[in-house]
């Protein structure tokens, strides 16, 4: 384990190189996006392999991983420029003979934790937005994938200097021994609770937070809707990397006149993506740990499962699984699932759904499948999270135009494209005033009413 000690020794090696202002200049921005970009790309095969070693991850769904990463560097150098420009403000008329502009400045040192469902792209996406903004970073990847920890610190130790960058490995001590330490910024992705401990460890050194977590994404499924389509959009969103993605659909809520021909073709599209046998495709990827497969398989308990159901504690494997005749009160319906249990309610009118959703914490997404314009209005009306997405599941989460985050117990802050570079830096108000007239109105002795204001 890393001590507090060492810990503050490299951050304080980070915030004296910060001090030389070479990360302010925006070409060495964009240098060190390059660096990387070509880093990544060099190593496509040892992440690959990585998390394939630890979530059992498809290949596809590694690659569109990494290639999540490289889509936000090339978004970021395409726009960098333009970001970094200092922002010109109107005066008002009794600031005549004065300019006003907001410079966008970088907070310093940051703190970026990852997580270890998407260890790759939820690590190196936030590192983009930190460079871009002129910061250096430390990174702390989740002990709970270390094959993909270790690539990450292979990337960056052989690519970047530690006074820039650097990345410390460890589990919860070193967690804790970082959270100790005084960051300018602290970027953590992860659970609820954890994002708790986080907040409060921020708290005792003023850091600001920008916290990513989750909770239970609904998804809505309206009769107005392409069956085939929406079955195969919504099967690939909840099972792709076995259910273990913070923008999951986490429960079904289907209109009941279209709930049984749904399943039916969910059903279909479950054997058609992964076979009769899913243990043996290599398409389909394993829950983390055995912590985590004891907390899915108590879920199994509730309702009636109509797909899967089938666990193997030796290979980490829980079947894609459906299940029906589930209630708002079952235990199901009171946690993050995390995994692939997919539990289905239904619904007569729209705003028994949107009462449903309402009553739950705010989700980090929200789905909602349906042809009618007044209906996808109504939703996003009625409805509060942290990103939306009409007829598709998780794919808003690839748009680096579109900022993303959470909203309440889901998280708060935003990251991807501008919303990232504008996270990780600070709004700077500059007023330049004129010497060529100076007003006396402003200074003492004060008028009042017509006289001066004697003492």
């Amino acid at each position: 384990m890393i001590t507090q000690t060492r810990i503050s020794d490299f951050v304080e090696e980070q915030r004296q190189f910060f001090q030389t202002n070479q990360t302010k200049d925006v070409d060495f921005r964009i240098d060190k996006l390059k660096t990387l970009e070509q880093a990544i790309e060099g190593n496509k095969g040892n992440i690959i392999q990585a998390l394939k070693a630890d979530l059992h991850k498809p290949g596809f769904e590694a690659y569109f991983e990494i290639m999540g990463v490289l889509s936000e560097i090339k978004y970021t150098l395409k726009h960098l420029k333009n970001w970094a420009k200092p922002q010109k403000v109107a005066t008002p008329f009794y600031q005549f003979l004065s300019s006003g502009h907001i410079s966008h400045e970088p907070l310093g040192v940051v703190l970026i934790i990852g997580p270890w469902n998407y260890p790759i792209n939820l690590m190196l996406t936030p590192l983009v937005s930190a460079i871009a903004s002129g910061n250096c970073a430390v990174l702390k990847p989740s002990e709970l994938a270390p094959h993909t920890s270790s690539v990450i610190a292979d990337i960056i130790q052989n690519t970047f200097d530690s006074s820039f960058i650097t990345v410390v490995e460890g589990g919860v001590e070193t967690s804790k021994e970082l959270l100790a330490t005084s960051f300018d910024h602290i970027f953590f992705t992860g659970g609820t609770e954890v994002g708790k401990i986080v907040m409060s460890a921020a708290a005792k050194h003023l850091t600001p937070v920008t916290l990513e977590l989750g909770g239970k994404s609904p998804c809505i499924v309206d009769d107005d809707i392409n069956l085939e389509y929406t079955a195969k959009r919504i099967v690939w969103g909840k099972f792709s990397n076995a259910g273990q993605t913070c923008t999951a659909p986490d429960y079904l809520l289907v209109n009941r006149q279209i709930k049984t021909e749904l399943l039916n073709h969910i059903k279909n599209q479950i054997k058609q993506f992964y076979g009769d046998e899913p243990s043996k495709i290599h398409s389909y990827a394993r829950i983390i740990n055995q912590r985590h497969f004891y907390r899915l398989t108590e879920l199994l308990k509730d309702g009636e499962i109509i797909v899967g159901g089938e666990t193997d504690l030796d290979n980490l494997y829980i079947a894609p699984t459906v299940i029906d005749q589930v209630s708002s009160q079952d235990k199901i319906m009171q946690e993050e699932i995390f995994g692939p249990i997919l539990p289905v309610l239904e619904y007569t009118h729209l705003s028994e759904a949107i009462n449903l959703v309402n009553k739950q914490p705010k989700p980090l997404a929200l789905y909602f499948f349906s042809k009618n314009k007044k209906h996808q209005e109504l939703i996003l009306q009625s409805t509060a999270s942290g990103g939306v997405c009409i007829n598709d599941t998780l794919m808003h989460m690839t748009v680096p135009a579109l900022p993303f985050g959470g909203v309440g117990a889901s998280g708060f802050g935003r990251y991807h494209g501008k919303a990232g570079f504008d996270n990780f830096s600070y709004q700077r108000g500059v007023l330049n005033k004129s010497f060529l007239l100076d007003l006396k109105w402003r200074y003492p002795p004060y008028k009042q009413k017509g006289r001066v204001n004697s003492q």
